[in-house]
């Protein structure tokens, strides 16, 4: 339906939109983020990596233009084109003034070939004044805004330190959607105590609310955080890859079928993953859910709701 995949991918819609295979380029844009500075909390999310999930973003302490550089060119080795999006991934990126935000992410989109811009963040750290500088911003470039719901579920949430409630989420989601901004909502399969129907219902809810696109991460274990050391307190079940599998293509099925798939399946650094090693091995786990969708002779939407 997609192309050769029966799930609607972000690779799909990207050439759609630019013609060609069109490349993140993973950007650290110096933040921080509420839930590590005291404003919220100290520790950040209990499975927050060190560098704020962006284990693979540049060095924070270069230029965004140098670290754009450097990142066309390690990605030069991949793919052949010239249409690049600046994603700011780790930490919390719209955490800062609006005069600072507005000159980062200028200096993005004034690098060569830069067609898009990608801004990972909290829904507590969007308010009317930064809604009016992505509303602006989205008049320039394709522009995408990525939010961590990870679950509906506020027990899970509390467990592991979200940090906001449902109803700030909800309130983001209708203020982007005002000013007319993509969103993608970021969801994790495997959370502790969650049962596979939380994970599906989770799914549905996002679903219901129309957004642009959703990423969905199997939890990983690292090591040197909150985690990990819960783990090995508090021993849960970890998903096996076949488990993984069917949850996920559980959950693709009750996402509309316009909603654009931009993960389903995450990267955990190699010498800090303790659980799921078999995340490991990506292109498999891949193969394995277009297999599962070809068996079930399904597809994205085949169960969304309304």
């Amino acid at each position: 339906m997609w192309n050769d995949k029966n799930y609607h991918t972000l690779d799909f819609e990207l050439k759609k939109n630019f013609g060609e295979k069109t490349i993140k380029l993973s950007i650290d844009g110096g933040f921080t983020c509420p839930n590590r500075d005291g404003t919220i909390g100290n520790k950040g999310c209990i499975f927050c990596s060190e560098r704020g999930s962006g284990d693979f973003t540049s060095d924070r302490t270069k230029s965004i233009s140098q670290q754009i550089l450097e990142q066309k060119q390690i990605m030069s080795k991949k793919w052949k084109s010239n249409t690049y999006i600046a994603y700011f991934q780790n930490y919390t990126n719209t955490y800062d003034s609006v005069e600072n935000l507005r000159k980062k992410f200028y200096e993005s989109l004034n690098c060569e070939h830069i067609c898009g811009l990608a801004i990972a963040t909290r829904p507590d750290c969007i308010n009317e004044e930064i809604a009016d500088l992505l509303s602006e911003l989205n008049t320039k470039t394709f522009l995408w805004v990525e939010l961590g719901l990870q679950t509906i579920n506020e027990k899970t949430a509390n467990l592991i330190r979200r940090g906001y409630k449902l109803n700030q989420f909800n309130n983001c989601i209708e203020l982007l959607k005002k000013k007319n901004i993509r969103t993608v909502v970021h969801l994790i399969v495997g959370l502790p105590g969650e049962s596979k129907e939380q994970m599906i219902d989770t799914a549905t809810y996002v679903s219901k609310l129309n957004v642009w696109g959703v990423k969905i991460h199997m939890l990983h274990i690292l090591k040197n955080t909150d985690l990990a050391e819960y783990y090995n307190n508090n021993p849960f079940k970890i998903l096996s890859q076949e488990e993984y599998i069917e949850i996920v293509c559980d959950i693709l099925e009750v996402l509309k079928e316009n909603i654009v798939i931009h993960r389903l399946t995450g990267d955990g650094k190699k010498s800090d993953l303790i659980e799921p090693l078999w995340t490991l091995n990506k292109l498999k786990v891949l193969s394995d859910i277009d297999k599962e969708l070809k068996t079930r002779e399904s597809y994205q939407g085949k169960n969304s709701p309304l």
